[in-house]
């Protein structure tokens, strides 16, 4: 991975980063200091609880996908401790998808009359679970990296004691 790649991820992953901390500053100063500037029509709070933790869903993904870059850097990115980010994006993903479907059953009440609404809202939680399912995909990807790159290693050093 080239050095501009790198800077240009890792400046895409900042601004994001930066950003979703400021929102997420913003809703919990809402929910704090009671200035609730929407009319009360709906029950604004649940659904700040919930952007808040899928924020941090985001937030935990961008964490790691900085460390793997970091790896993918130094070239170490094929070893076992690649896993344990890679596990964690899985996990944030999933949690995504259950912050989400939360978000889908408090506005169903509000969509009676139009309930498409909330059947395409769960096809965008099963869609996000689809992403968790693909990061599992490229995880295999890895452990068979990983083996391959612990294969050659040996028969390397096999062939430098018989050389």
């Amino acid at each position: 991975m080239g050095k501009l790649a790198v800077r240009a991820l890792r400046a895409v992953l900042a601004v994001v980063l930066t950003g979703t901390m400021f929102v997420q500053a913003l809703m919990l100063w809402t929910l704090v200091s009671g200035n609730d500037p929407e009319d009360g029509s709906l029950p604004l709070t649940p659904l700040r609880v919930t952007t808040i933790l899928g924020l941090g869903t985001v937030q935990v993904t961008l964490v790691c996908i900085w460390r793997l870059v970091t790896m993918v850097r130094r070239g170490t990115v094929f070893s076992h401790a690649a896993f344990r980010y890679v596990d964690v994006i899985i996990g944030a993903i999933v949690a995504a998808a259950l912050v989400w479907f939360t978000v889908t059953a408090l506005n169903a009440p509000d969509q009676r009359d139009d309930p498409g609404v909330t059947v395409i809202m769960g096809g965008v939680g099963v869609a996000i679970l689809g992403g968790a399912l693909l990061v599992l995909v490229l995880r295999m990807l890895l452990a068979q990296a990983v083996a391959r790159d612990v294969e050659a290693a040996q028969m390397q050093a096999e062939l430098d004691e018989v050389i």
